[in-house]
């Protein structure tokens, strides 16, 4: 095993914790930026490494099951593995799972992740459980074919859709497979919140208490805060840098739309607590001039961003190491001002917890 999980603070579910991998030591809960094709749109690796100082950038474990999930809708899944049809030349192409591994092991990330059968959490009946089951198939082949596990940590990925029968079998299989870390996959697929949450739940209840849980493709900073609450560690999400592309910027109020015209003459920063080298140097008014006819927009828009979600990251693993982990969630006071929190949010608080009720509406929301 080629990484170390140490757990520096707690509350109730939540965990801070020190992750110690070849490349680097990083503190959790962590956001990791995608690099679908080895890099974030948008950014140069310099100016990544400024916002993430304290993390150096390796390959994301996200990289290559990312590609494939967008390639889903060209997909053909059998046993063997996924034929897919190539983005280059249009030729099919066949992605078994020891050969997923071997592609890792070349590229030589620290964390790694096995070839799963991903299935939309919209999609119901037989098909679920038929992914579910060849994940676990899957998994003992992507393990034989791991030729670098003193260098290299391969996460399994639980599956199961919406299914708590189906869910448990995978988190049982997986865990008796003494794997380094496991990723919860599957969410963030057009799912209900309340369902969304519960799986979350269900997954960190029963994975191993000694190491890393990871919640794949999981990006919205109210989503971490209410994962890690309930005792997930890790998360990707391409989001930070999407929602830049279309002009909005993270606040902690939720988000800004600099494309608005109300941002034309707005001399104030993105948001004037935040550090970054974006908020620091340029009013909104000049961001919304540029977001409307240039590049380079977009390209501060996601450096602010992916800033915000480093410190949310910091944020959360600070908290918790000092005990006041309650108080930060209940500044989402700060994002529903109205006392209008989600009522899934609310549940899953209670859950983790958290005594939220003073900020939930006392109707039901989505």
């Amino acid at each position: 095993m080629a990484l170390r999980f140490e757990i520096l603070g707690r509350f109730n579910r939540a965990r801070a914790a020190q992750l110690t991998l070849p490349h680097f030591v990083c503190q959790t809960p962590l956001f990791m930026p995608v690099g679908t094709q080895g890099t974030i749109k948008g950014l140069t690796t310099s100016q990544l490494e400024e916002i993430v100082s304290y993390l150096r950038y390796h390959a994301s474990p996200e990289c290559n099951h990312r590609f494939l999930v967008s390639l889903l809708h060209l997909a053909d899944i059998t046993e063997k593995g996924v034929t897919f049809q190539s983005p280059v030349d249009g030729k099919p192409m066949l992605l078994t799972p020891e050969e997923s591994i071997q592609i890792q092991n070349r590229i030589g990330a620290d964390i790694i992740m096995a070839l799963d059968d991903v299935v939309k959490t919209t999609i119901t009946g037989p098909r679920i459980e038929e992914a579910m089951y060849r994940t676990l198939r899957w998994i003992d082949r992507c393990i034989a074919a791991h030729k670098r596990p003193h260098e290299q940590n391969l996460f399994g990925i639980v599956q199961g859709g919406l299914d708590p029968v189906l869910r448990d079998i995978c988190v049982k299989g997986l865990v008796d497979r003494d794997l380094p870390g496991y990723a919860i996959g599957g969410l963030a697929g057009g799912e209900d919140k309340d369902s969304f949450w519960r799986v979350v739940a269900q997954c960190t209840a029963a994975l191993p208490e000694d190491k890393p849980r990871y919640v794949m493709g999981v990006g919205y900073p109210l989503d971490i805060v209410v994962c890690s609450a309930l005792g997930a560690d890790m998360y990707d999400c391409v989001y930070p840098t999407r929602t830049a592309r279309f002009g909005t910027a993270l606040v902690p109020e939720g988000v800004l739309k600099l494309k608005h015209q109300a941002m034309a003459h707005d001399t104030r920063p993105i948001d004037q607590t935040c550090e970054c080298m974006v908020c620091k140097n340029y009013a909104r008014a000049y961001i919304h001039c540029l977001v409307t006819k240039d590049a380079m927009g977009s390209q501060l828009l996601s450096y602010h961003n992916l800033f915000y979600m480093m410190k949310l990251s910091r944020d959360l693993h600070s908290s918790i190491i000092e005990a006041r982990f309650p108080e930060y969630v209940y500044t989402l006071h700060v994002v529903f001002p109205e006392g209008d929190v989600p009522q899934w949010v609310c549940n899953a608080m209670e859950v983790a917890g958290i005594d939220i009720s003073s900020c939930c509406s006392p109707f039901p929301s989505s």
